[in-house]
């Protein structure tokens, strides 16, 4: 991922399922083996994209019997979330790596903004000497990070601070312990850190990447049958690997894995990024990501081999990155993984995994456990500038998050609600202007490439609130890849019967912003501090 001012790349114009795979099984009927049969064959196969949330510059690793990847999250409070699955197929949000964006006050909404910088590509591995797990990464083009864990829930601590800047780095743990680094764009340099990982022993270019490729950058770094093998991407539409076998500073050889290939997402892009991972059985994978906007960019799972010398060759089907595979054979899970969509009513003190802040919130304003409360902590007119916004990403191809909303405790000024949040944005929620509270459907909020705001809203539809002091608020959206797709709003009174509210909103698919959509929970005042509103329920379900 590279600004203007690094060197050229796609990314110059910016600077589900749960369940368990088939496992053991009783004693079964006639009528109950027919539906294991039926079930069974259903499983023995994997659609793509693998996960449909929006989870990109992918790192994917196996300790044990347990799969897990990191992703970017740019502005997004925690970051660099890492995922789990016992069968690379069915996913869960374990933990974040980056448990604040402790990077500068930009990404406190305080002077600054921090949108579309923090998290970027970055790198996770596990170190059996210590039983630890690592996280590297570089923030701003300023420093490079370190973040340790014995567990990937956390805590997450920061190790180590260096202040070399390894841009789009792959971690590798040698045999011997020893940690390598590589990373670069187009010139892919590795370094070796220290025993303790504080500090650089020294660093090499190992290769410079031919102008009729053009960039290579998204390192991952690996060590296979006591080979070196770097792992590199063309933005956005190809693979390439280096190969070394004397050793992690080279030489290296280059070769192509894919060059526009067709990807299995209708409408999206290259699959690209991403690594590469073993079973247990020894069968490789490789995980990538798809462009698929609006809704960002989407895990796909490929089959991998190798050939007799030592390179990979990733499986297709017809030509293509295949929509769908058989299954990895891989040990009966131990448990069912928690689902990506589903309920939540805030019931702990703590937020689960799968929600996210836009910029760090103020801890002070907030709080959950019989619901999420969120008091007012901006005074603005700006939903890109108020804090405490809190995220989940939209499931795809199409799906509906509903919240249920007291608002009883609003004061003037105050705007809560549920948005469809992006650089162009929408949202349905509440308005309270002269003791007199509003259901409104806001759309036109905007920012400029610099994500400066060029838009604050309009007002497209209103309609009086039911009395009660609750509200049910609905948002609908279609991700699919293209351009226009429709966001739609609703309310209800019940929960049970919804009135459509506004016209459809046009989502936005330009991949400048690189997130995605995002269904958003927000609260701020316009004219002061002080009114709050509780949400007691989110439910994110799909058709």
């Amino acid at each position: 991922m590279t600004y203007t001012h690094h060197s050229v790349s796609r990314r110059t114009a910016l600077a589900v399922t749960g369940g368990m795979a088939a496992g053991a099984l009783s004693p079964l009927g006639p009528a109950n083996r027919a539906r294991a049969a039926t079930r069974d064959a259903a499983a023995a196969s994997y659609p793509n994209p693998v996960i449909w949330q929006d989870f990109a510059d992918i790192d994917i690793i196996r300790v044990g019997g347990t799969y897990y990847c990191s992703a970017s999250t740019m502005h997004y409070s925690p970051g660099a979330p890492v995922l789990r699955s016992y069968d690379l197929v069915n996913w869960e949000i374990a933990g974040h790596s980056v448990p604040v964006l402790d990077f500068g006050s930009k990404y406190d909404l305080n002077g600054g903004r921090g949108y579309v910088r923090g998290v970027w590509a970055s790198s996770l591995a596990y170190r059996p000497g210590n039983g630890t797990f690592y996280w590297l990464g570089q923030i701003d083009f300023a420093q490079t990070y370190l973040y340790t864990a014995t567990s990937v829930e956390g805590p997450w601590k920061r190790h180590a601070t260096l202040s070399q800047v390894y841009y789009d780095a792959g971690l590798l743990v040698d045999d011997d312990d020893t940690l390598y680094v590589a990373y670069g764009n187009s010139a892919i340099s590795v370094a070796q850190l220290s025993p303790d990982g504080r500090s650089q022993v020294r660093s090499q270019q190992v290769f410079s990447t031919p102008s009729s490729i053009g960039t290579l950058e998204g390192s991952r770094f690996y060590k296979i049958n006591g080979n070196y093998y770097i792992f590199l991407t063309r933005p956005a539409n190809g693979q390439y690997i280096l190969k070394s076998t004397s050793g992690p500073f080279g030489p290296y050889t280059l070769r192509q894995v894919l060059l526009n290939l067709p990807g299995p997402v209708q409408g999206g892009g290259v699959p690209h990024q991403g690594g590469l991972v073993r079973t247990q059985a020894g069968a490789w994978y490789y995980m990538a990501f798809v462009d698929a906007y609006p809704g960002g960019r989407m895990p796909a799972l490929a089959p991998v081999t190798w050939t007799a010398d030592g390179w990979p060759v990733l499986q297709l089907v017809n030509g293509a990155w295949g929509t769908s595979y058989p299954s990895p054979v891989v040990p009966t899970p131990p448990r069912q993984v928690t689902p990506l969509t589903g309920v939540d009513t805030f019931d702990g003190t703590v937020l689960k995994p799968k929600w996210e802040w836009n910029h760090n919130p103020d801890n002070s304003k907030w709080s959950a456990g019989d619901g999420l409360t969120l008091r007012t902590a901006t005074v603005t007119n700006d939903l890109y500038g108020a804090r405490n916004t809190l995220t989940h990403r939209i499931q795809g191809p199409t799906s509906t998050a509903t919240i249920q909303l007291e608002h009883s405790a609003m004061r003037d000024g105050d705007r809560a609600g549920l948005a469809l949040l992006r650089d162009s944005s929408a949202w349905i929620g509440l308005q309270r202007d002269g003791g007199v509270t509003r259901v409104v459907m806001v759309d036109g909020l905007t920012m400029d490439g610099n994500w400066k705001t060029t838009g604050t809203g309009t007002v497209r539809a209103s309609a009086s609130v039911p009395s009660g002091g609750r509200l049910w608020l609905r948002a609908g959206a279609d991700i699919r890849p293209g351009a226009s797709r429709p966001g739609v709003f609703s309310y209800s009174s019940d929960g049970v019967t919804f009135t459509r509210l506004g016209p459809a909103f046009s989502l936005g698919n330009d991949w400048r912003f690189f997130m995605g959509y995002r269904f958003a929970l927000f609260n701020h005042a316009t004219q002061a501090l002080g009114g709050s509103v509780r949400v007691t329920r989110f439910e994110l379900s799909t058709p």
